[in-house]
């Protein structure tokens, strides 16, 4: 089975324009995503999965500087170009990475893809029920389950949540979650990067922890945040946006 995550990224984000190559000790925030989740065990390729839009040619820019494949598609159609892209490497297996999530726990990503291949499910996340941060978000299923699902709906929001059509017809589909043994202060909590708010939480993280272990894990982060409780202070009062 060849497992292949998609980073779903672009330039063109709404409420903070750019954020993928916003720089953290001097890299953009989607090539330190990608050399988090390259440390995954079980992932086979990554492909990042930008918009055929001239905006996102610096997005190609950087993948071919890092070496990591891209496939670009439709802006809108986000299902679509992730289909697509796991179309074009050859997956099995898609895990479904977004680009604001530049602290992705690949050890909790490999937990997931073990969790699938397992057998049994259609669909393992850690999103159903949130008991892990936002942030550390990870999504994986089948292509063949994808291009079902392309076949099944054309609702616009069904196209540009990619996987919110399998997790909202359970009846159809086998769907497991995954759940943290997190103290539920930090269930939900904002490790992800919409706001400028944001993005100073997850600089402050990792100018704490990545100059002393570039591999830190999630369990690093909470120690630090138990350690500095103000740090999820700076964006305590941004909402994350409704999906429907």
């Amino acid at each position: 089975m060849r497992i292949v995550a998609t980073i779903e990224a672009r330039m063109t984000s709404t409420r903070l324009p750019r954020k993928i190559i916003r720089p953290i000790l001097g890299r953009p925030i989607l090539e330190l995503l990608i050399e988090r989740l390259s440390r995954s065990e079980l992932i086979d390729t990554i492909v990042v999965a930008t918009t055929s839009n001239p905006t996102d040619d610096v997005v190609e820019e950087l993948t071919r500087k890092l070496d990591v494949s891209c496939y670009r598609g439709s802006e809108e159609d986000v299902l679509d170009r992730v289909m697509r892209a796991a179309q074009a490497f050859k997956a099995d297996l898609i895990v479904e990475i977004t680009g604001d999530c530049p602290l992705v726990d690949p050890g909790v990503v490999d937990q997931l893809i073990g969790i699938y291949l397992s057998g049994g499910y259609d669909y393992v996340s850690n999103t159903l029920r949130e008991t892990y941060p936002n942030g550390l978000d990870a999504q994986v299923f089948s292509l063949k389950t994808l291009e079902e699902v392309a076949v099944l709906t054309q609702d616009p929001v069904d196209h540009e949540h990619v996987s919110i059509y399998i997790y909202e017809h359970p009846e159809r589909f086998s769907l497991f979650n995954l759940e943290s043994n997190l103290p539920e202060k930090y269930h939900g909590a904002r490790l992800t990067v919409d706001t400028i708010e944001d993005f100073e939480v997850i600089r402050r993280i990792y100018e704490e922890l990545y100059p002393v272990n570039p591999a830190f894990s999630l369990d690093d982060v909470i120690t630090l945040l138990d350690r500095k409780p103000e740090l999820l202070e700076i964006n305590r009062e941004i909402r994350q946006k409704e999906v429907r």
